[in-house]
């Protein structure tokens, strides 16, 4: 059964080593998500999207929030706005489902988000809280136990908070 593997990281440095070594033990980018709270201003978002230049400028802007070449690996990294949350920075599979049909559902935007992609709603609303807060959730789609155990120690190793897992819903 697939599921997937969360945490918090509390700081950009700390989900830049987890996201780093999660790559090294064969983790690929489509396998891992991330989702911070984009804490770059209004000015420099507004710039950004105003700009039709090409992804390596949207892997620099997010650089610059200090989650650098560990985030711009990572598969579909943007900024988004999630109605009644603020801005958010996403990568990988969790961007596809906050920017889909789980955002117009009845508790929307990272709670509905998160329910979406298997997680129980209590969980969803304490890592909804804890992003708030300017933490940093990670998520990785593990295919087997082995995988599951090597990503639950890699969070272990780098003192994450609120390490869980959840059987992975179907993504349409």
């Amino acid at each position: 059964m697939q599921t997937s593997v969360y945490c918090m990281a509390r700081t950009s440095e700390q989900a830049e080593v987890i996201l780093l070594e999660l790559k090294q033990a064969g983790f690929t980018n489509n396998d891992i998500s991330a989702l911070l709270p984009d804490r770059r201003g209004t000015k420099d978002f507004a710039h950004e999207h105003n700009t039709k230049a090409p992804e390596g400028a949207t892997a620099g802007g997010i650089a610059g929030m200090g989650v650098g070449a560990a985030l711009g690996w990572l598969a579909g990294v943007g900024a988004l706005a999630i109605p009644g949350a603020g801005p958010f920075i996403a990568a990988g599979p969790i961007m596809a489902a906050l920017s889909g049909a789980a955002v117009g559902t009845a508790t929307g935007g990272v709670v509905g988000s998160l329910v979406g992609l298997g997680m129980p709603e209590f969980e969803a609303k304490r890592y909804d809280a804890k992003i708030r807060e300017g933490n940093i959730l990670i998520s990785v789609h593990t295919e087997s136990g082995k995988q599951k155990d090597v990503a639950k120690d890699v969070f272990k190793r780098n003192n994450a908070d609120d390490i869980s897992t959840a059987a992975e819903a179907r993504v349409h």
